[in-house]
């Protein structure tokens, strides 16, 4: 969150797989019910009902407007943000993002979903919240993990952001965003997820804890028994090979260009790719276009208020 005059910027990354702002990360997940569910540690109370955040997982949908989920998840994301600094009233500007190759045609129909009440009154976590949504900054996803030190890059940079749902990859050359090479495809960590049940199904008979799945995709082991184990690291392989086969499809040579992986699914082409060479980097920070974000909204506003 980045305090600009009287205003508060902040960042929300609409992962499909968790929610992200400069400081806070939760599972993408939301259950609605109308009358006070047993459970509210994570409780977002909004319109007369009752939502409880993190629980189930959300499917992937090409238009998060589409329903009323990622409002509600990020009202909940605000709040997080603001308890941090102590405070439960404010005025907000949200900095958020989309897909490389959607953000032109989806940034106005997402903003106005954003905004769409000027006021809003909440309580999350048993704490009331009154907030004012002064507007919304739609950036490109991949782009904001690395904006601020963009400008300095030498040579070819390709920008991998592999996410829940999607893979993201932009090319930056001398630091120069390539618009004609940018790409957008549904081939984030949840297809590898379902690749790995379907082969564990097949195998064993039995589903796979997704806990389970998600601590191996994240350490490279877990405590299930070696076979089954292999079974995972094999698929899990696979996947991460598809992406540098995509990778390559778009242009990427590894001897020549240098490699930047952001998003949730870096831990797997570390894990799980064998010959990555010392032209790969990694961005650890999960929340890193969250607050990209933040720090691209700081730059526009603070110019178009100098102008």
């Amino acid at each position: 969150m980045i305090k600009l005059d009287d205003k508060y910027i902040i960042g929300v990354d609409h992962g499909y797989g968790n929610i992200k702002t400069a400081n806070h990360i939760f599972r993408t997940g939301i259950a609605g019910y109308d009358h006070e569910p047993l459970f509210t540690g994570d409780m977002l109370v909004y319109g007369g009902k009752y939502y409880v955040i993190g629980e189930g997982h959300k499917e992937f949908v090409p238009q998060k407007y589409g329903d009323e989920d990622y409002y509600l998840l990020t009202l909940a994301g605000i709040a997080m943000e603001l308890k941090s600094e102590g405070l439960t009233e404010a005025d907000v500007i949200i900095a958020a993002g989309l897909p490389l190759t959607w953000t032109s045609g989806q940034k106005a129909e997402f903003a106005a979903y954003l905004t769409r009440n000027a006021e809003v009154s909440f309580t999350f976590r048993k704490v009331d919240y009154h907030i004012r949504i002064l507007g919304a900054r739609i950036y490109p996803q991949g782009y904001a993990a690395v904006a601020e030190y963009a400008p300095s890059m030498k040579g070819v940079n390709v920008i991998a952001d592999i996410g829940n749902g999607t893979m993201n990859t932009l090319f930056i050359i001398d630091g120069r965003p390539q618009l004609g090479r940018m790409f957008t495809e549904k081939f984030g960590t949840h297809q590898c997820t379902l690749a790995i049940r379907e082969a564990y199904m097949r195998e064993y008979g039995t589903e796979l804890d997704e806990a389970t799945t998600e601590s191996i995709l994240i350490t490279g082991t877990a405590n299930i028994p070696k076979d089954r184990l292999k079974l995972v690291r094999t698929v899990a392989e696979e996947y991460v090979g598809g992406i540098f086969r995509r990778l390559r499809e778009h242009g990427y040579d590894g001897s020549t260009m240098d490699l930047i992986v952001t998003g949730g699914g870096g831990c797997l082409v570390k894990n799980f790719y064998r010959t990555k060479g010392s032209r790969v980097r990694f961005i650890d920070d999960i929340r890193a276009a969250a607050k990209g974000y933040e720090y691209l909204a700081e730059l526009q506003l603070t110019a178009e208020r100098s102008v």
